[in-house]
């Protein structure tokens, strides 16, 4: 054969076919939940506030770890005295230990708080849900629904509430006034992330393989939704204390309970000769409704 004739031959390439476009994925697993606390975790305003936390909702469940006295305990020969061996924050007017209303009182506070938040959801997020996926009348009832408590500002109702029934103060009852009224903002938050993602990419695919609507709505849409939820959750749970002390302080609050509320409504008679009595329990109220607004605002 002639050199005319020859033809050249590019070296075969041992590189199995596909690999020089394919993409590359990242090995590490990665869902809503995780993607979100591999950002909390590079922001030190969440490890303070779930420290403040934790020490609060231990100070709730275990009370005995941190004092020994007893909180019903009252002397009047200690009124306002000072602190000592075994009191390290000194007596109240009534004689009672100032540490250990305290720490007793963060059990009231956060049982109050926990309950109406686990009210406020369990209203706000199916009404919200329901309202935004379905849409049509059903949107158009249960918005306008949400948009009459929303009108009644839920402290104000709680004021009623609570003066109509005074014979029955306690925490399950003053979380029902307070979240009964609040849960409307969240339904409203739940709506309009319901119907942000309910014409996503994957709801379609799920309707598309015959799952039902309610059951897509539940295993895909709500979940894919809780980020705003969670925070708004977080933040109406210092809300809630913060409504708990002002009806206590106002005299319509949980009377009968130890509670900072109380403490701060009763150390204002002695506000000029021991305002320390006033400033540790408002100290405390403040630290925990910021640990958990900080938590709030932490989440990405």
């Amino acid at each position: 054969m002639s050199d005319r004739n020859a033809h050249y031959v590019a070296p075969v390439d041992e590189t199995q076919p596909g690999a020089v476009d394919q993409v590359r994925l990242s090995s590490r697993k990665s869902n809503m939940w995780i993607d979100a606390w591999r950002d909390l975790r590079r922001r030190p305003l969440f490890y303070v506030a779930l420290a403040l936390s934790l020490v609060f909702l231990a100070m709730a469940l275990f009370p005995s770890l941190f004092t020994s006295a007893d909180p019903n305990f009252a002397q009047l020969s200690d009124s306002n005295g000072p602190a000592e061996p075994g009191h390290p924050l000194g007596f109240n007017r009534q004689g009672y230990d100032v540490w250990s209303h305290i720490v007793y009182g963060a059990r009231t506070s956060l049982t109050v708080g926990l309950l109406t938040v686990l009210i406020t959801g369990v209203i706000g997020v199916p009404m919200g849900a329901i309202a935004g996926y379905y849409g049509g009348w059903v949107d158009s009832l249960l918005s306008r629904v949400g948009d009459i408590f929303f009108s009644i500002p839920y402290f104000l109702a709680a004021v009623v509430v609570m003066s109509v029934l005074s014979d029955y103060r306690n925490p399950l009852v003053i979380a029902f006034a307070i979240g009964g009224f609040a849960w409307a903002s969240l339904a409203r938050i739940v709506r309009a992330e319901v119907l942000r993602n309910k014409n996503l990419e994957y709801v379609m695919a799920s309707e598309a393989v015959g799952r039902s609507r309610g059951s897509t709505l539940l295993r895909h849409v709500l979940p894919n939704s809780m980020g705003p939820v969670i925070v708004a959750l977080t933040l109406s749970l210092g809300a809630a204390i913060t409504a708990e002390a002002t009806l206590s302080v106002l005299g319509i609050g949980l009377s009968g309970y130890v509670s900072w509320g109380n403490d701060i409504a009763q150390a204002q008679q002695t506000l000029r000769t021991n305002p320390s009595v006033l400033f540790w329990p408002s100290l405390a109220l403040t630290l925990t409704v910021l640990a958990f607004t900080f938590l709030g605002e932490a989440h990405p």
